[in-house]
């Protein structure tokens, strides 16, 4: 959480505009240059703002072992009209990237920064077996686990510790897939029953591949500014209340397997930094990471909207669903999206943008003021980061 320095006024900070291209499972006729290209046209556009005159820092995130090429972010800058300009790169998830632009700008340094985050996991010809490298090598890799293996250790530990059945995690996935319907951009929109979702195959017990986001190619880009900027554009803002990340341990042998407890430690800093004192009161709308079906419960609980194990009932009664009282993944969420890895919190990002400026079409949640981004980096990170945004 940014602490504001004593007898100083820091300046309000809004997103002004954002650009998507994508997501779909794989975008063959662009190279990830213009497919960045491309949202940043039209996030600039959006915000009215000219990338070589106007923006003063650019914030670039993603990882290699997403993105099929070393060093990515060393080509980053180009694209975004940030050639031999101030370039930070975050090996981290989007909405990390809008927290280091946040700083920038409330150092009183910057007016506007651009924030980027992509996926191109259709270049890698084993994703799932790169995602291997990812853990540790001399106490977990060793037993060939994979990062679904483990995703299904902490399905099993969630399950035994709170009731949930297997048959609650299912009707997850199915109001995301028909969510995600309504989406343009998102690649995995289907009707699909709670028992197509259950017989799906077990890719690790009790793990079915019905509840896995399947990876998705895209790229998002955020343009940010203070309130100054704002006052002399012709934007709809969309003010940022609240922003912290954090990580708990990577190591799987001491982490809490029941709880998503970086949620929770995102939640004590963000709901500080925007006076939120009962989440599921002041917040009219949720976008949060649902990698795995299991999750978006989870989640849910270690942020505070629920008491741990009561998510789910909220969910059987249709609080969720786009006319419920507290909508949940209206995007489809990352299962209908589909899974852009570090751009996934930004994809939370763009959907809650649409939402509160009124351009989210057909799947509007009527009279939302308030919105909350949450996203977690997958297996095996216990690294979360979370937005508040607000129209007012």
């Amino acid at each position: 959480m940014l602490e504001q320095p004593k007898g100083e006024t820091m300046k309000r900070v809004a997103i002004i505009g954002v650009g998507v291209e994508g997501f779909r499972p794989a975008i063959r006729d662009l190279s990830y240059k213009e497919m960045v290209y491309r949202a940043a046209v039209k996030a600039y556009t959006k915000a009215d703002i000219n990338p070589r005159e106007e923006v003063d820092t650019f914030i670039s995130c993603e990882e290699d072992f997403s993105m099929g090429t070393s060093i990515t972010d060393e080509y980053a800058p180009d694209q975004l009209g940030g050639a031999q300009r101030s370039v930070q790169t975050i090996t981290g998830d989007g909405i990390q990237g809008m927290a280091a632009a946040y700083m920038q700008i409330a150092t009183g340094m910057f007016d506007v920064a651009v924030v980027e985050a992509q996926s191109r996991i259709s270049d890698m010809l084993t994703p799932n077996q790169i995602q291997h490298f990812a853990l540790d090598p001399i106490f977990v890799r060793q037993f060939d686990s994979t990062h679904h293996s483990i995703a299904a250790l902490e399905k099993q530990a969630y399950q035994h510790a709170f009731g949930v059945s297997d048959e609650v995690i299912a009707e997850v996935a199915v109001k995301n897939y028909q969510n995600a319907i309504l989406n343009p951009i998102a690649a995995y929109g289907m009707k699909a029953t709670k028992e197509d979702i259950l017989d799906t195959e077990v890719v690790s017990s009790p793990l079915r591949e019905g509840e896995i986001a399947e990876h998705a190619d895209g790229a998002i880009v955020v343009v940010m500014a203070n309130e100054d900027v704002v006052k002399q554009k012709n934007v709809i803002p969309v003010w940022i209340k609240g922003i912290s990340y954090a990580t708990n341990t990577p190591n799987v042998e001491t982490r809490d397997w029941k709880t998503a407890k970086y949620a929770t430690l995102c939640a004590d800093r963000a709901f500080k930094m925007a006076e939120i004192t009962n989440p599921a009161s002041q917040i009219d709308i949720f976008e949060i990471d649902d990698t795995y079906a299991f999750k978006e419960l989870q989640h849910l609980e270690a942020l505070g909207v629920f008491k741990f194990g009561e998510a789910s009932k909220a969910l059987t009664d249709g609080r969720f669903n786009r006319s419920g009282d507290l909508p949940v993944n209206v995007s489809g969420g990352v299962l209908g999206v589909g899974n852009g890895h570090d751009a996934n919190g930004l994809q939370r990002i763009a959907e809650l943008v649409a939402q509160l400026t009124g351009e989210a079409g057909r799947r509007s949640v009527s009279g939302a003021k308030t919105g909350l981004a949450f996203s977690w980096r997958g297996v095996p990170t216990t690294a979360g980061a979370l937005a508040i945004l607000s129209a007012e």
